[in-house]
């Protein structure tokens, strides 16, 4: 699977690799590949470790934590813990990000990550509300809900997949593949949060 997986998002980011009459290869036009008949086996793949996450009782302990905490936020007090996020990433580290970094949640996420051999480049999970609630590493902002990785899947409910197209991550200074789901509680179906993950189009 990982061998397909790599040359889909290839040739869905870059195109095909032809080779060239200097001796080097060139890239043909992405035009070329029919990304239609590609991203089915892309979604695949991330649709598969995504849901794998998701289902993890230690995700759904924190989302189901945190979504408590962050019940009596509004607007205000949510922009002002991503300014304060923001904040805190500029200047390297900071409260807010070593609390959420060191989470047993967090830690579960880096196991995920470890496993993947580099591939999973970023995973976090984001509450009710749009705000992370643990993550492999440190994201350029804390608020998720104004993205479309939330909003494309929480508000329509559980078993949302949204798989965008390849991009340039600066968390991660690479180029990658993100899927996110929402992430259902197994005991009422209810959605309660959403998981991202981002494969490094680097490491296929």
């Amino acid at each position: 699977m990982r061998k397909l997986l790599a040359a889909a998002l290839a040739a869905l980011s870059l195109g095909a690799v032809l080779p060239s009459g200097s001796g080097h290869s060139m890239l043909a036009p992405a035009a070329a590949i029919d990304p239609a008949a590609l991203r089915p086996l892309v979604e695949k793949y991330l649709k598969e470790e995504a849901t794998a996450i998701a289902a993890d009782p230690r995700v759904i302990a924190a989302i189901t934590a945190a979504n408590a905490d962050h019940a009596a936020l509004d607007d205000a007090a949510i922009q002002a813990l991503d300014r304060q996020w923001r904040q805190e990433a500029k200047a390297g580290s900071g409260p807010l990000i070593k609390d959420t970094l060191s989470r047993p949640v967090s830690a579960a996420l880096r196991d995920y990550q470890a496993k993947s051999l580099g591939l999973m480049a970023e995973i976090f999970v984001i509450s009710a509300k749009g705000l992370n609630v643990g993550q492999t590493g440190v994201t350029s902002d804390y608020f998720q809900g104004d993205e479309p990785k939330w909003q494309e899947t929480f508000p329509k409910g559980p078993g949302a997949l949204l798989v965008e197209d390849p991009n340039f991550d600066e968390s991660v200074n690479t180029f990658v593949s993100t899927a996110s789901i929402t992430i259902a509680d197994p005991a009422t179906g209810a959605a309660i949060g959403v998981l991202t993950v981002n494969i490094d189009l680097g490491r296929l």
